[in-house]
């Protein structure tokens, strides 16, 4: 963060110095966990469902911390905390925001200060953010999230790692309400806005596709006002937000667009190479990332690099070399008994699934294929029926085992069962007449790794995909690391 006073920090965000003392400083990285705290650092203590951050304050002080954003400072001065470093605040979130917001206006000032580079999407956020992390990165002093700090808390901590020598900001926007975006975009409007796609996530607390378009384009909206629109010209809920943005326009896809993806190719590994063509130039790009639906990631990060001068063949070298940056994310790893896991368990809506499924048929081609699906979280009323499709879709992608964790898959299961027909089983018994698929009900992770365990042979090729909140990320982890379910998904 820029060098601030405490008693600026008091005045930027609306609060106030619990009590008076000597100027204090804060030249370091602002920081929610405690055990983050160090020399100059300006700790937020929100308070969570199981524990309370006011309590971790005298703690972070102690070791340099700065001081601390607080709501409760009769809390924190209890535990020990010098109240002359307590910055009294309605809200810690607001607080940040309105921080971040001053921060990256006081960068910018009369000239350019950082480029601010924003993501979103229904899908393939993350993805796309590294992408454009690691394609940006020759541009000069970048900052981007780790893992998916795309909200109200996230992205302003993003923002705040910004110092004078930052040349440009990444940063992925997510939203799960009509107006999220609007207001991470009033904290940090954005030089160029890209919207990958317009899919049918959180469709239980949007109320609908068409609510979810409405989110998505505050984006564009958001722009400063020369900002550029970088838009998927395959979506059409996406195009349609071409007359949102200020300023230019340009779109990708692999149809009728300014970039373009043509002669797609996945090689045994699932791995995709297509000619980009733009009006730039041309180059052949060969991905490093497994699944074909990272064509559409690897276009829209192009298309922005391509904007801000980098050359087709830059872009393609750069492309090639982009690994998996954050975890849960379409990775392969091949296990020293020969099983196969494709760990795609970071989170899960319809059209996720689907394109883990895709990857799972490419991936397993002449070996046998498990499908461990969790539960898709936040489709509302919508859930039964997107599940029952899920499971039809394992089967014509191939799978020979659809396993189906925790209560809310039984539509899944049931939609596997009826897609499979009379090939289908509980046991692997039935299906006389062609290929049996056996489909399994499990309750719980813990169940489903038990399941796993007798079942996995050398040879196959398992894929995990679930929402956060369903756990498949820690089948994964057991997976691939022979512990027991159980931790914290990392970021």
């Amino acid at each position: 963060m820029i060098t601030m006073t405490l008693r600026e920090v008091a005045a930027v965000t609306g609060g106030r110095l619990a009590a008076d003392g000597p100027e204090v400083v804060v030249d370091g990285e602002v920081v929610i966990d405690s055990r983050q705290a160090g020399p100059g650092t300006l700790v937020a203590a929100f308070v969570g469902s199981t524990a309370d951050g006011h309590e971790h304050v005298p703690g972070a002080l102690a070791a340099g911390a700065a001081g601390a954003l607080v709501t409760r400072p009769d809390v924190a001065e209890a535990a020990g905390a010098d109240p002359a470093r307590l910055v009294v605040v309605d809200d810690v979130a607001a607080a940040l925001g309105r921080l971040a917001r001053h921060v990256l206006a006081s960068l910018r000032g009369d000239g350019d200060g950082p480029r601010v580079v924003a993501v979103t999407g229904s899908v393939g956020k993350t993805t796309t953010k590294d992408l454009l992390a690691h394609l940006l990165a020759p541009l000069g002093d970048l900052i981007a999230p780790p893992g998916s700090f795309n909200n109200e808390i996230g992205l302003p901590l993003t923002v705040l790692r910004a110092r004078p020598s930052t040349a440009t900001l990444v940063l992925e926007m997510g939203a799960d309400h009509v107006g999220n975006l609007e207001y991470l975009t009033s904290v940090a409007p954005p030089d160029v806005a890209v919207v990958l796609a317009v899919g049918r996530a959180h469709l239980g607390e949007f109320g609908g596709i068409e609510n979810v378009a409405r989110a998505k384009s505050e984006l564009v909206a958001g722009l400063r006002p020369t900002g550029t629109a970088v838009l998927n010209a395959d979506d059409h809920r996406v195009a349609a937000m071409a007359p949102l943005a200020p300023g230019p326009v340009r779109t990708f896809g692999r149809g009728d667009a300014d970039v373009v993806a043509t002669d797609v190719v996945l090689d045994d590994a699932g791995r995709a190479a297509f000619t980009l063509t733009s009006p730039a130039g041309a180059a052949h790009v060969r991905l490093a990332l497994v699944g074909e639906h990272h064509v559409h990631n690897a276009l829209a990060a192009a298309t922005v690099a391509l904007e801000l001068g980098l050359t087709p063949a830059q872009v393609a070298d750069l492309l090639a070399a982009a690994p998996a940056a954050s975890p849960h994310r379409m990775a392969v790893t091949d296990r020293a008994d020969g099983v196969r896991v494709v760990d795609d368990s970071y989170n899960a809506n319809p059209d996720s699934v689907r394109a883990g499924l895709r990857a799972l048929a490419t991936l397993g081609a002449g070996r046998r294929k498990v499908a461990v699906l969790g539960e898709m979280l936040e489709l509302g009323a919508d859930s039964a029926a997107e599940h029952d499709a899920a499971g039809a879709d394992a089967v014509a992608a191939g799978a020979d085992v659809v396993l189906a964790v925790g209560a809310g898959t039984a539509p899944l299961a049931a939609g596997a069962r009826r897609a499979a027909g009379p090939a289908a089983g509980s046991t692997g018994s039935a299906g006389s007449d062609g290929p049996v698929v056996e489909v399994v009900e499990v309750p719980d992770v813990d169940a489903a790794e038990a399941d796993l365990r007798d079942r996995l042979r050398p040879g196959d090729v398992v894929l995990l995909k679930g929402s956060n909140g369903s756990g498949i990320w820690r089948l994964a982890d057991a997976l691939l690391t022979g512990t027991a379910t159980g931790g914290r998904m990392p970021s």
